[in-house]
C-alpha cells in the first residue's frame, strides 16, 4: 500500500481496492444522548447492519468494468446473492472503488423501519423492496478515508449518493441537541438515535458510538420451547437466554405473543434441527414467577442455543426476568455468543 502526501503534509492512504472487509464500528447502549456540538446524531434504524463493497477494473480499452459488488453482513458474510437489487443499485454509483457502511430496512408507509419487513423479504426473495440506507463511507475512488473526521466522509458519501437509485439512501444527520433529538425520535416512534463525534475516524470494532433507546428491545438467545395448550400451534413459548462475560448462558424469561401461526411454524421447523437431549443454561430456570404462570420443565423441548431472536419488553423484574414480552423477529445477522444483558 503506498501512500501520498497531501499540500498540508497530511498523509492519505492509495490503494487500488478497497479492503475485502472491515468490522464495523459499533455503539454502546447509554440511558441519554450526549449534548454539545461535538455530536451528530442519526435516526437508529431497524434492519441488518451491512457494508457494501464496489471494485471495478480497467479493461484493455481503459474503460471500466461494470463493477463488481459485495454485500457484507457485520461478520464479514457475503450476503450478495440475497439482495441482487441492491448489489445493482451499488454497481451504479460513480465511483471507481467504495467502501460503505450502512442498515439494510424495510419501510413501513410512513417512512419508519421495522424488522420483520427485511426478513419478510428476505424470506420470499423480494429483496428489492428493501432499502439500504448508508450513513459513513471508508474507501472511495482509491483512498482510505477511515481517518477523516466522520462529517468529512459523510460529505462524500452524500455527494456520491447524488442521483443514485431510490434503494440508497442517505442517513442525514442533527448537528448537536442530542436530548431533544432523542426525545422527537420517540414522538414519532422510532426505535431511538445513534450518536457520534463528528470529527472521530472510523474505529472498527470499537463500540465509540452511543445509542439511545426509545424502547426496551434487546436480542436474546433461544434456549427451548414449551409446548401448546389449547389450539395454539406447535409452540406455546420460547425459552429466552443471554450470556454473561464469563461464558455463563443465564435463563431470562419466556415470550410466546407477537408470533403469527406462519411464524410459530417457521420457528419450530427453525428449532426442531437444534433439540438438544440436555438444558444449555449453566442453571435451572425458576419454576414460578409473580408475572406468569409456572413454567413445567417436563414440557420443556430444549435446543442448542444457536438461535437469536429479537423482542420488546417492559422492564426486568426484581427476580430478574422479563416482564411483558413480545416477539418482534429473529436475527439471523447476530450469533448467538455475542448476545449479553445490556440493561440494567
Amino acid at each position: 500500500m503506498a501512500s501520498t502526501t497531501t499540500r498540508t503534509g497530511t498523509a492519505k492512504t492509495q490503494q487500488a481496492s478497497p479492503p475485502t472487509w472491515v468490522k464495523p464500528e459499533l455503539a454502546a447502549l447509554v440511558k441519554a444522548a450526549p449534548d454539545g456540538p461535538d455530536w451528530l446524531h442519526e435516526i437508529k434504524m431497524d434492519g441488518y447492519r451491512m457494508h457494501a463493497r464496489l471494485h471495478r477494473s480497467a479493461t484493455q480499452r481503459g474503460a471500466l468494468d461494470a463493477g463488481r459488488v459485495n454485500i457484507l453482513t457485520r461478520r464479514g458474510n457475503d450476503w450478495t446473492a440475497k439482495y441482487p437489487a441492491i448489489a445493482e443499485a451499488i454497481a451504479r454509483l460513480p465511483a471507481t472503488n467504495a467502501y460503505l457502511d450502512g442498515e439494510l430496512c424495510g419501510v413501513l408507509p410512513d417512512g419508519r423501519t421495522a424488522f420483520n419487513l427485511i426478513q419478510n423479504a428476505s424470506d420470499t426473495g423480494r429483496g428489492g423492496s428493501l432499502v439500504f440506507f448508508l450513513f459513513d463511507l471508508l474507501f472511495l475512488n482509491g483512498e482510505d478515508i477511515t481517518a477523516l473526521p466522520l462529517i468529512d466522509r459523510k460529505a462524500r458519501l452524500a455527494k456520491l449518493l447524488t442521483g443514485a437509485p431510490s434503494s440508497l439512501q442517505y442517513s442525514d444527520h442533527q448537528i448537536g441537541r442530542g436530548p431533544d433529538f432523542h426525545r422527537l425520535a420517540c414522538q414519532r416512534g422510532l426505535e431511538g438515535i445513534v450518536s457520534k463525534r463528528s470529527n472521530g475516524r472510523y474505529e472498527p470494532d470499537r463500540r465509540t458510538w452511543l445509542k439511545t433507546k426509545c424502547l426496551n428491545r434487546e436480542e436474546f438467545v433461544v434456549v427451548g420451547w414449551s409446548e401448546p395448550e389449547g389450539s395454539r400451534h406447535r409452540i406455546g413459548s420460547l425459552l429466552l437466554g443471554y450470556y454473561t462475560p464469563d461464558g455463563r448462558l443465564i435463563y431470562a424469561g419466556r415470550v410466546g405473543s407477537g408470533m403469527s401461526v406462519a411464524e410459530l411454524e417457521r420457528v419450530w421447523q427453525r428449532l426442531r434441527p437444534l433439540a438438544a437431549d440436555k438444558m444449555p443454561l449453566s442453571e435451572p430456570p425458576p419454576r414460578g414467577s409473580r408475572f406468569g404462570s409456572p413454567l413445567v420443565l417436563s414440557r420443556v423441548h430444549w435446543v442448542r442455543p444457536e438461535m437469536v431472536v429479537e423482542v420488546s419488553f417492559v422492564e426486568w423484574t426484581p427476580d430478574k426476568l422479563l416482564r411483558h414480552v413480545v416477539y418482534l423477529a429473529e436475527r439471523e445477522d447476530k450469533p448467538a455468543s455475542e448476545v449479553y444483558r445490556h440493561r440494567p
